[in-house]
């Protein structure tokens, strides 16, 4: 098993190439049930991931005949853009296999990164088969993402900066489980120096890997969902990473889609920080109450990383204005004769709310022959706002339907 001292020698290797990141106060305590909550910004590294700390100090232990054969990887996005931005920074060529459904963004910062890009398999198993095989007929060194010991020392040097920053004033960290080994090398640091400490694991409901293998005492495979948290879907936890989850991980909690989508819009709105699925899927346990957190003690969300495909994040974002009532939609039934539609836009505006689309539905609408459906797309200033717009619209002697999400 890695150990503390293994965490300490990754450190000084890294250097100033993967300085500290932030950790500073949440901005939303009024929606995380009081203050106390600070969040670690691992998506302000270049690359946008915690994944550099782990990929850096793998490379800076090979020696010159591993240097010259090169790396390869698989990786859902982020190890493969952190080994491939220090292989190339080293002089190290580097391959990365990377499921077919990468988000976008990943594969491109990959290649610009100087990485030769190969797409393969549905899934981050797929990924490594092929990166096994390859790595047969090529000779490459494999970089494990999670299953590596130096990996999960490099990942465990966040650790010693939060218990450098907090030290007994720490009660609870919460970081997001993928493969384990943030997590595993997280709570090496942390529970070697301070045991009271709570280390809480969150994971994907649609790929609770680690959950499944901890519940049945060994490593199981399972069979994951579709995810916004795609950096975390595993479907096996390491045999590296299982011994250090079951010795220092005190709980994992699950959290769904929903979930997350909700965190990442308030990260960005409150926080003003871009996290994707997986990053996000810390601070989402503790917005939706999954967690106990220690009383007078700081709780830390690890946010580890922030590269989430835009036409994702824009579909967040809606779907977030929507849940908070500043994006509805209503359908307003009126008598089908002209000026109708002037009429019903002309007392949304009075009450100030912005129409954004507009459309009448005459042969589809559950209405009689002589009516129309006016349905209308609206920008407020949230769900009190809509109730009073229904209200008004329903004085005036119109049928008001608000279409949910």
């Amino acid at each position: 098993m890695p150990t503390l001292d293994d965490i300490r020698a990754a450190r000084e290797r890294l250097g100033d190439a993967v300085g500290g990141t932030p950790c500073r106060p949440a901005n939303s305590a009024d929606r995380l049930g009081g203050d106390g909550v600070w969040l670690k910004f691992e998506n302000f590294h270049p690359t946008g991931s915690f994944k550099e700390r782990g990929a850096l100090n793998k490379l800076s232990q090979l020696d010159d005949d591993e240097r010259r054969r090169g790396v390869i990887t698989a990786s859902a996005g982020n190890h493969a853009q952190a080994l491939a931005y220090h292989a190339r920074r080293l002089g190290i060529e580097a391959t990365v296999v990377m499921p077919a459904a990468t988000p976008l963004i990943k594969v491109s910062n990959a290649r610009r990164h100087g990485a030769k890009v190969v797409l393969h398999g549905a899934t981050f198993d797929d990924a490594v088969e092929e990166a096994l095989r390859r790595r047969e007929e090529e000779g490459q060194v494999l970089v494990h993402a999670f299953n590596d010991e130096a990996i999960v020392a490099g990942q465990g040097t966040l650790g010693l900066e939060l218990v450098e920053k907090f030290g007994d004033e720490l009660g609870c960290v919460v970081v997001p489980i993928g493969g384990g080994g943030l997590i595993s090398g997280i709570a090496i640091a942390i529970k070697e120096q301070l045991p009271g400490v709570r280390v809480v694991g969150v994971e994907a409901a649609a790929a609770p890997s680690a959950k499944a293998s901890l519940d049945a005492g060994e490593i199981v495979r399972i069979e994951t969902q579709d995810t916004l948290a795609d950096g975390i879907a595993i479907k096996r936890v390491g045999e590296v990473t299982f011994p250090l989850l079951k010795k220092y991980v005190d709980e994992v909690v699950l959290v769904d889609d929903e979930e997350i989508a909700a965190a990442i819009h308030l990260l960005l709105e409150r926080e003003k920080t871009l996290v994707e699925g997986a990053g996000a899927a810390g601070f989402a346990a503790l917005l939706h109450d999954k967690i106990e957190r220690p009383a007078e003690r700081a709780t830390v969300a690890v946010l580890c990383g922030g590269n989430i495909d835009v036409n994702i994040l824009s579909r967040i974002i809606d779907r977030g204005l929507v849940a908070d009532g500043r994006l509805a939609r209503l359908v307003v039934t009126v008598r089908d004769r002209p000026g109708m539609l002037t009429k019903v836009t002309a007392a949304v505006a009075r009450l100030g709310a912005n129409v954004l689309e507009s459309a009448h539905s005459r042969a589809f609408a559950d209405i009689s022959v002589g009516e129309v459906a006016i349905i209308l797309s609206l920008e407020t200033r949230g769900s009190d706002h809509v109730e009073e717009i229904v209200a008004a619209l329903e004085g005036e002697g119109y049928e008001v339907e608000r279409e949910v999400q």
